[in-house]
């Protein structure tokens, strides 16, 4: 150990990315096991000494939660993992969950000295994979440590979703004492990490876990209650007697092409789909009783993070041939780099610079074949990426069973439109403070995708922390 503290800053250098085992790709498409294993302690040990320790430490400006990275690193040098663990859970209450989808090679990763040094973001220290090492190392050790909670402070707080922004706002804010309950719409608490992600990029026990760990800490969680339903924002604050209230109901209004077909049967939105193959558990059908169309020929629309899980969850349940259609290339495609590379191992056609015109159907209404456009890159949109231009007369049909829809979401549209005094913008998304998450209205803060639209689950939980912060602030003060 002695000799591995002493290497130099050239030394750490020489040390290559340590790559994590994970399941074989022929065997993986037939089960729902998550396709990384981890890292075990050697390999953590190896990749967390290609750490520089920077004394600047651009990473931790890079993550939205502002996690000490050199620090719980040097940890994991030492053999010391509990603190490790502990390091990281002073600003992140998820570690399990970020260590597996956090995109860190656009966040923390991005900015590593090791990568920019060897002139390549891959070969910068595998933050998101030492993250999940010393998650999964407390998990083997039995239940995790419940933080010290302040005593009573007689104050309220309803958490509405119990997303990542609404789980991060719970955690900060219990700690200061206060009686939080959070309000889940479904029957279980998670949001998108539940119904959104599959299971072999993020097993539901772990989500569970961390549900658990906060009803250890005295959270309260009601299930199967829908706000804007049963309690309206106002009812929360004037009747129930919360002293502030947290909106984190996420973007779960599913976006269509509008395109000719879209109502014909085997057209799911990639929310229904993942929701039934996630939180139904549709791939134990007939075990579960939630059934989803078994098809052989599948083709999403998209290509973003969920529309790769839709086509990696339409091979796990048996589809033969899954044809991923994008209108730009490769380059502009916004989906994790890990995530593509997985799904076009397991099998999954890309088919870029390529737009669907129509969804062709049978006579008994059945989709049998999707019509597309063969594309070419114009002129920057306001996105900065290359605007796709159709190229006229290239069309061309896949025959399909299913069609899957997955270019975005909108916000949830319940709250905004049970509060007509809370302020939103032409998308639906509420208006909230970025310094502290403030709405118009007083006592009642925002945060997560209903804030920023679809994002990321690490963003909606750097919002629930600056939103933690300033609702400890307004119940101590009461300034608005």
């Amino acid at each position: 150990m002695e000799e591995e503290k002493k290497l130099t800053p050239r030394e750490r250098l020489k040390i290559p990315p340590q790559p994590m085992p994970e399941q074989d790709p022929k065997e993986r498409i037939g089960n729902v096991d998550e396709v990384p294993y981890g890292y075990d302690e050697e390999l953590a040990r190896t990749e967390a000494m290609r750490c520089l320790q920077c004394k600047n430490a651009p990473c931790i400006a890079a993550c939205p939660v502002e996690i000490d990275i050199p620090a719980f690193i040097k940890f994991i040098v030492d053999g010391k993992y509990r603190e490790a663990i502990n390091k990281i859970k002073e600003t992140n209450i998820l570690p399990a969950v970020c260590g597996r989808v956090c995109p860190q090679e656009e966040q923390c990763q991005r900015t590593c000295i090791v990568g920019k040094s060897r002139k390549s973001i891959d070969e910068a220290v595998q933050i998101g994979k030492l993250e999940r090492f010393a998650a999964d190392w407390e998990m083997k050790q039995g239940e995790a440590e419940v933080p010290d909670v302040k005593p009573p402070t007689g104050k309220r707080v309803a958490i509405v979703g119990s997303g990542p922004a609404g789980l991060t706002v719970a955690a900060d804010v219990r700690r200061e004492g206060h009686e939080v309950t959070m309000f889940e719409a479904l029957h279980k608490p998670g949001g998108v990490l539940i119904y959104g992600i599959p299971e072999f990029r993020l097993p539901k026990r772990i989500v569970m876990r961390e549900v658990e760990n906060l009803e250890r800490m005295g959270v309260k969680l009601e299930r199967n209650k829908v706000i804007g339903k049963l309690y309206t924002i106002d009812e929360l604050l004037e009747d129930e007697g919360y002293d502030a209230v947290f909106v984190g109901t996420g973007a779960g209004l599913p976006l269509f092409m509008r395109i000719p077909g879209e109502n014909l049967n085997g057209v799911y939105s990639a929310n229904e789909y993942l929701t039934r193959a996630n939180l139904m558990q549709a791939y134990s059908f007939p075990e579960t009783d939630t059934p989803i169309a078994l098809v052989k020929n599948v083709a999403v629309f998209g290509g973003g993070n969920v529309a790769m899980d839709s086509a990696r969850t339409a091979l796990r349940l048996g589809a033969e041939n899954v044809y991923l259609v994008y209108r730009r290339s490769r380059i502009e495609m916004p989906a994790r780099i890990e995530e593509v590379h997985h799904a076009e191992e397991e099998g999954v056609q890309l088919c870029l610079l390529q737009n669907p015109t129509r969804i062709i159907g049978d006579k008994n209404g059945w989709v049998n074949a999707v019509e597309c456009i063969k594309m070419e890159l114009g002129e920057p949109d306001a996105s900065g990426r290359r605007r796709p231009v159709p190229i006229k007369d290239s069309e061309f049909t896949i025959d399909v069973d299913a069609c899957i829809v997955a270019i975005g979401n909108a916000s949830n549209p319940l709250v905004p439109d049970t509060t007509p005094d809370l302020e939103t913008n032409r998308w639906g998304n509420i208006i909230a403070d970025d310094e502290t998450m403030k709405t118009n209205k007083r006592g009642v803060f925002a945060g997560g995708d209903i804030v920023l639209g679809a994002a990321t689950v690490i963003l909606a939980m750097g919002q629930g922390r600056t939103a933690a912060a300033a609702i400890n602030e307004y119940l101590k003060t009461d300034e608005w």
